[in-house]
């Protein structure tokens, strides 16, 4: 998937004589192409330690933990700094991941709001926030805050034994003030997190609700990832009126969307999901991904894969099919695709943190090229409907699948490079003519 990235000219998918980029008129560096994103900013700390260090800063062993106040924090950090007891430093979050993946796969700008330290010490996290995140990710709206921002410590014992320790720091005062309406308003999709939505008290609760609202009245899609299951469990009324309110694409592991719905199997958890949203991304570990979504009746395309049947009959008979918001359906139908693990899954799997922040990467990556496409060549047949994604159910799953497989492989949540370009299948035809 080339679009929207700045690359040279080329035609990536069949096309006719009447269906060409111009090459005089279209520069594709001139189209405007960007997402953006809300994020606690956040630092990932792995550390090497003995017991008493758990025992000096009051944490619990082998347990996950928020940590006393800040000035602990702080005092923990200093003193893993100055016995070189860091091991690993990254930059974390779930939607600057997802900002950072986008970026690197689509070569292309996104644009991040949250906070960030404004006197910033070379080798300290704010530093490594910095060093660990695209260039092509836009950090100029960040609001500068004094002190640190979040800090999530893993210390590792000689047992082996893991402790965690979490430092909000600043992370959750992002203002509202620094949500820039006309950059919300241009940008082909809004990523959020159900963490910024955990208490309405915060100021970056309000952040949330401003950009989400600027988004939906202007016609840009809400993207919502759901975080954990606990923090649904204990907010699941609240968060369903936010979904039917804003959002139309919503992205969760198989325990999110069980505490969501109280459906244990994926597909339907997927049908009753699509009551709230118009795209579904359901990542369920060795079951692979599945994706679901709405396609008018009119424009349905049948797959020429084998049909399935689980607790949904013949649920992928239209996996060919491209997703579309409900509202622009006159007739919608649920369409529902699932994939197994990309070959199975990497032999060795360490760490499964970023995986699906990896996948709903390439979910907006393929609704931003429609978006790119759209302006750079309006007159396609690719456009004759209002779809929300380039490529269909079934194509979109393979290359989230594939983005999965990537991160799962280097365990770590943000890729270093893009991916080898992804192969296209039959079905493409049906869409690039």
């Amino acid at each position: 998937m080339k679009f929207p990235g700045q690359r040279k000219i080329k035609h990536y998918f069949p096309v006719n004589a009447d269906n060409r980029f111009d090459r005089e008129s279209v520069a594709f560096g001139h189209v405007n192409t960007y997402v953006t994103g809300i994020d606690q900013n956040i630092v990932d700390v792995t550390a090497r330690v003995d017991d008493s260090v758990l025992n000096n800063f009051g944490l619990k062993k082998g347990a996950s933990q928020l940590m006393a106040d800040d000035e602990t924090a702080q005092k923990l950090y200093s003193y893993l700094l100055k016995n070189d007891l860091i091991e690993e430093e990254f930059a974390g979050g779930t939607i600057g991941n997802t900002l950072h993946n986008y970026s690197t796969l689509a070569d292309d700008k996104s644009v991040q709001f949250g906070v960030m330290s404004e006197n910033i010490v070379i080798g300290t996290s704010a530093y490594r926030y910095l060093c660990n995140t695209s260039s092509k990710v836009d950090l100029t709206y960040l609001q500068p805050v004094a002190g640190a921002i979040g800090r999530a410590f893993a210390m590792i014992t000689p047992d082996g034994e893991r402790t965690f320790g979490i430092s909000s720091g600043a992370m959750n005062q992002l203002s509202a003030d620094f949500i820039p309406e006309d950059k919300v308003a241009a940008g082909s999709a809004l990523l959020l997190c159900a963490y910024t939505l955990g208490n309405p008290e915060l100021p970056i609760y309000e952040a949330t609700i401003k950009a989400a609202r600027i988004a939906k009245e202007n016609g840009v899609p809400v993207v919502l990832t759901l975080g954990s299951h606990l923090l649904v469990e204990a907010r699941k009324q609240e968060l369903q009126a936010f979904i039917k309110e804003y959002v139309n694409v919503i992205a969760m592991n198989e325990e999110e969307a069980e505490a969501l719905t109280g459906q244990s199997d994926p597909l339907l958890a997927n049908k009753a999901l699509l009551e709230f949203a118009d795209m579904v991304l359901l990542t369920a570990g060795p079951e692979g991904l599945y994706l679901s979504g709405y396609a008018d009746h009119d424009v349905l395309r049948q797959t020429s894969n084998p049909i399935r049947s689980g607790s949904i009959s013949d649920f992928n008979r239209y996996e060919f099919s491209r997703p579309m918001l409900r509202k622009d359906c006159q007739q919608p139908v649920k369409v529902y695709a699932q994939i197994d693990p990309y070959m199975g899954g990497p032999k060795r799997i360490r760490n499964t943190n970023g995986a699906g922040d990896g996948a709903l990467a390439a979910v907006i990556h393929d609704m931003a090229a429609n978006a790119f496409h759209a302006k750079v060549l309006p007159t396609s047949g690719k456009h004759t409907r209002s779809y929300l994604t380039y490529s269909s159910f079934a194509q979109v799953c393979k290359y989230a699948n594939r983005v999965s497989y990537q991160v799962l492989a280097q365990s770590s949540p943000r890729l270093s490079r893009g991916l080898p370009e992804r192969e296209d299948s039959l079905e493409e035809a049906y869409w690039s003519r």
